[in-house]
């Protein structure tokens, strides 16, 4: 299965051997971001996040039903803000995070919260995308990740094969490792880092690594890729100008520990060895945007 994204739509493709046997679209429009619902295995489920200044933001939590070739949705009222990044628990299906924007005293920051879904919701929706009689719901606010002293957050990152209780946040220049106690409710700041160098350094993204004991994490700042060591907060590789343009995402192999994708603003996918960042393993050319 591939999904194909753009402002307004979501578009799912089956193939088998190379050729196309099914698609559909869900639009939607003023969207964001998109993440898997990491915790739910037994069904191809995502959560989008909407970015809109006129109405109340939304999280659309999204159902492909592969027996019966449909696309189902939920929908979240998010209230807060415009939604500029969303990630799921690995460990409760119930449990996310989203960074969005708020405006105090004309000043608008990017804060981070956790929240939980209605416990009906957690295992998705039967509902067809067309069904506007959709009662919509409220997502619970279980804490905030207080960025008053480090800036405006970037993204929110889980301990990918952890109990759900380790997060790290980028905001601005820092890296921040947060305990979540007291079944997430409270957010406690168990370690930090912060990015020093020339000019206002600020991350765009990150990633957490799967392998190592989940002790490594990667991030981009403008065309440069970083390593960190989650235990010392140490780095531990730098690929500088790793893109021509700004560097958007970043992603670990599952499989192999020490590959690790990104992707930039200059229309290229790399693909790099982490124990060699001297050049790309394999670069790939194929877009006219990011």
């Amino acid at each position: 299965m591939y999904l194909r994204i753009d402002h307004c739509s979501i578009e799912v493709f089956l193939v088998d051997k190379g050729e196309l046997i099914w698609k559909n679209c869900y639009n939607i429009e003023y969207y964001h971001s998109l993440t898997p619902q990491t915790a739910e295995t037994d069904a191809i489920r995502f959560l989008v996040g909407t970015q809109s200044l006129r109405y109340d933001n939304q999280i659309h939590i999204i159902d492909f039903d592969d027996e019966n070739n449909i696309i189902n949705k939920n929908v979240l009222l998010h209230q807060v803000g415009e939604i500029w990044h969303i990630s799921t628990s690995p460990a409760d299906k119930g449990v996310l995070a989203t960074c969005y924007n708020k405006t105090s005293d004309s000043k608008v920051m990017t804060c981070a919260a956790v929240w939980r879904m209605p416990k009906e919701l957690e295992s998705g929706s039967h509902e067809s995308p067309d069904d506007s009689s959709s009662n919509t719901q409220t997502l619970e606010l279980l804490c905030h990740l207080d960025n008053t002293a480090h800036g405006n957050m970037a993204c929110v990152m889980w301990e990918p094969m952890g109990d759900g209780k380790k997060i790290i946040s980028l905001a601005d220049n820092n890296i921040l490792l947060w305990d979540l106690q007291e079944s997430s409710a409270k957010a406690v700041l168990s370690s930090s880092t912060a990015l020093e160098g020339k000019g206002q350094l600020k991350f765009t993204s990150g990633r957490w690594s799967p392998h190592h004991n989940c002790t490594q994490i990667a991030t981009a700042n403008d065309t440069t890729v970083r390593g960190w060591d989650t235990r010392s907060m140490r780095q531990i590789y730098c690929i500088e100008n790793a893109h021509g343009q700004l560097v958007r995402d970043l992603d670990f192999n599952p499989n192999k520990q020490y590959y690790l994708a990104s992707c930039g603003d200059d229309c290229k996918v790399k693909f790099w060895d982490t124990r060699n960042v001297t050049e790309p393993v394999k670069t790939l050319e194929e877009h006219s945007h990011w």
